[in-house]
């Protein structure tokens, strides 16, 4: 999936605030991003992986932390 049809379907489904951290990250303003790798930043896993993906080629470091349930 391309960039932008990552962005048509993150606004398509109202998700702004991860179209601002593509953005932030387009910009430089976006140097790292932590996550609990169990929860990812979407709760579609396709979609989820496909804006990981970006934003590491935008170049975001992704830490992952661990889960306290864990």
């Amino acid at each position: 999936m391309d960039k932008e049809h990552i962005l048509d379907r993150l606004q398509k489904e109202g998700l702004d605030d991860v179209i601002e951290l593509l953005e932030d990250a387009e910009k430089g303003e976006l140097e790292e991003l932590e996550l609990v790798e169990s929860l990812g930043l979407l709760r579609d896993e396709h979609l989820n992986k496909e804006v990981l993906t970006l934003l590491q080629s935008l170049g975001v470091e992704l830490i992952y932390v661990k889960d306290e349930d864990e």
